[in-house]
């Protein structure tokens, strides 16, 4: 279904806290234990989803955190959420708070998928990497208790260069947790992840390969995050299978979602930002409709407007598709319209500077 993104976000993401009993390497929220004192309360998330509801009754919203669990509403938010006609979505975190229990209550609220953190195949790499022993196991609990619930299962992956080579087996572990998606998200770097390495932009394209040739093996769907030109690499390939066959016609693709083009982020002290890999404000829900600023605020027009883009962004011909990450672009050079430094792929009638990503050894 073609949805109008100058008109509502395909995805919007609710941050409910902070806090977090983990300390994940990657962590935008830079998450800590307690919560905020100035957290939306119950009744302002109300009045929050009460105005998503005006975009759609079938608007897609994603409680995240922190640890959403460290709110005792949760359960009541969902519910409301639901009896609004929103598909509400969570993305806990793989601790011992998310027992069975927790998981079926949610499931009768109304829960439509949840979202697993997966960044390692075994215990070791992905303890590691969250920074708690045992999130791992607890992480395998929390989607079988899913699988047994009925709850459908979305597995995220943060790819940087401490994590590129444990894709493989990160991949047989989404298949046998029997998810729906795998989102492999490409790190910003923001929050704690700013410490962490990505991977250059040649080892970004191999990765996008491997991940094109996943999503034609598996039975799950594959996406990526904050790294749109994934889509090109896939029009690239179809462009090359078509002419070894001599066949013209080719799928026609939309673009895909960006920072405040088809997503929204509401920060956990009503900020309005376009992804929370941007921080850069909107507006406030407190203040404004949420609506209101995702149609109307000067900084998501200019963000869904491709014709905006700077750098060989700006003179990409799939800029319409693709757009490259407007998140780190923002995070590496301060401009949000400034071109995807983990992108490699040069327009050729560009000739202007280049951007400069750290890269991976």
């Amino acid at each position: 279904m073609h949805v109008d993104t100058d008109r509502r976000p395909l995805v919007l993401i609710w941050e409910l806290t902070q806090a977090c009993e983990l300390a994940c390497d990657h962590c935008r929220a830079d998450a800590v234990p307690d919560r905020h004192p100035d957290e939306l309360t119950t009744e302002e998330g109300k009045r929050l989803l009460d105005q998503t509801a005006e975009f759609d009754e079938n608007q897609l919203v994603v409680f995240s955190g922190g640890d959403p669990l460290k709110r005792d509403d949760l359960v009541e938010l969902v519910d409301y959420g639901t009896d609004l006609g929103l598909n509400v979505s969570l993305t806990p975190s793989g601790t011992r708070s998310l027992t069975r229990d927790r998981l079926a209550d949610l499931a009768d609220a109304g829960l439509k998928r949840m979202a697993l953190s997966l960044d390692g195949g075994s215990a070791a790499s992905h303890d590691a990497f969250r920074g708690e022993a045992g999130s791992f196991e607890e992480t395998i609990e929390a989607a079988e208790h899913a699988r047994d619930l009925g709850v459908p299962l979305q597995i995220n992956t943060t790819v940087c260069a401490d994590t590129a080579d444990r894709l493989p087996a990160i991949r047989d572990r989404v298949r046998d947790l029997g998810a729906v998606l795998w989102s492999v998200f490409f790190l910003v770097p923001v929050g704690r992840g700013a410490a962490l390495d990505p991977v250059s932009p040649e080892r970004s394209e191999a990765v996008m390969e491997w991940l094109q040739d996943a999503a034609d093996e598996e039975p799950f769907g594959i996406k990526t995050t904050e790294a749109p030109h994934y889509r090109r690499v896939g029009i690239q390939r179809e462009q090359a299978e078509r002419e070894a066959d001599g066949n013209d016609a080719g799928r026609r693709r939309r673009r895909g979602v960006t920072a405040g083009d088809g997503f929204a982020f509401v920060s956990h002290v009503g900020e309005v930002y376009p992804s929370g890999f941007l921080p850069e404000s909107a507006g406030n829900v407190r203040e404004d409709s949420i609506v209101d600023l995702y149609r109307n605020a000067p900084l998501f027009e200019r963000l869904r407007d491709p014709d905006e883009l700077r750098g060989k962004c700006g003179a990409c011909p799939y800029r319409a598709v693709c757009g490259g990450s407007r998140s780190r672009a923002y995070a590496t050079t301060g401009d949000p319209l400034a071109s995807d430094p983990l992108c490699p792929f040069v327009p050729e009638e560009y000739d202007g500077p280049l951007p400069r990503e750290r890269a991976d050894s």
